[in-house]
């Protein structure tokens, strides 16, 4: 009888501490907006494979207040096919999903074949924002690490994609980029009551963050977090990362012509093909 696969925790998981976030940067505009370009058209093929072989998958974006996950989305999404993927902003549980458990709302919006599922805040709510602001009890958040491994092999091994981000940045740095969202009108709206209380709980959310990624960061959907204090550096690398973990083990070749379609184009168009 087939059995589920294997949780297999990575041996090594990732932490905060090893990220080089003042030396993560790039050191030009010209060189920014040249990888932007390169790994943007890189996506969009990948993309293309994804929906002609009915495959899918599904991006996690983590990270604290500030540390840029919609500009990464926004650059991640620019020139795909927007029919073919689909972002989910998670705040709070609206009233019709109050009760249930904390699964149920991402059940309900995951990718259908040749689809791309982006979730900017996701499941892992339950093991950060619920655990250390004691919106969980401590026996819910403690189970979750295994619910959601549990989650996540379900998914992989009905052959969906998992690639989970993680937007880091520095107290210093998320200091600077509140003070500019508060004084531009444009951006004012972005900063909330609760983005500024969370600051307070800074070495807690780093605690919660580390032992997320040491009980959840699986060898078949591992963490990768992404050094964010600078935006061009950040941006490129959530593409590079998104982009191989997309393409690995993927047959990433264009279909044949449709013969229909050829011969159409004969008969009515005139073309010599």
């Amino acid at each position: 009888m087939q059995q589920p696969s294997e949780i297999l925790l990575e041996k090594k998981a990732p932490t905060l501490a090893s990220l080089a976030l003042n030396k993560s940067t790039i050191a030009n505009k010209k060189k920014y907006e040249k990888n932007l370009k390169k790994w943007q058209k890189r996506l969009l093929h990948v993309q293309q494979a994804y929906f002609h072989k009915n495959k899918r998958a599904i991006i996690v974006f983590e990270g604290w207040d500030a540390s840029g996950k919609g500009g990464a989305i926004r650059r991640l999404t620019a020139r795909l096919d927007p029919r073919g993927f689909q972002v989910h902003p998670i705040g709070a549980p609206e009233k019709a999903e109050q009760g249930k458990h904390y699964l149920y709302r991402f059940q309900t919006r995951l990718p259908a074949p040749g689809r791309i599922a982006i979730f900017d805040r996701s499941w892992y709510g339950r093991v950060l924002v619920e655990r250390v602001e004691k919106f969980a009890k401590a026996p819910e958040w403690q189970r979750a690490y295994q619910e959601i491994n549990e989650f996540e092999r379900l998914l992989s091994d009905d052959g969906v994609r998992i690639i989970k981000i993680f937007m880091h940045i520095s107290p210093k740095e998320q200091l600077q980029r509140f003070s500019e969202r508060l004084n531009d009108p444009i951006k004012r709206w972005k900063l909330t009551e609760e983005d500024i209380r969370n600051r307070q709980s800074w070495a807690d959310y780093d605690e919660a963050i580390n032992q997320m990624f040491k009980r959840t960061s699986t060898v078949s959907s591992p963490w990768h977090p992404i050094a964010a204090n600078h935006k061009w550096y950040a941006r490129i690398k959530v593409l590079k990362t998104v982009v191989k973990a997309l393409e690995k083990g993927m047959d990433l070749s264009s279909p044949p012509a449709n013969p229909a379609v050829l011969e159409a184009a004969r008969k009515h168009l005139k073309f010599d093909i």
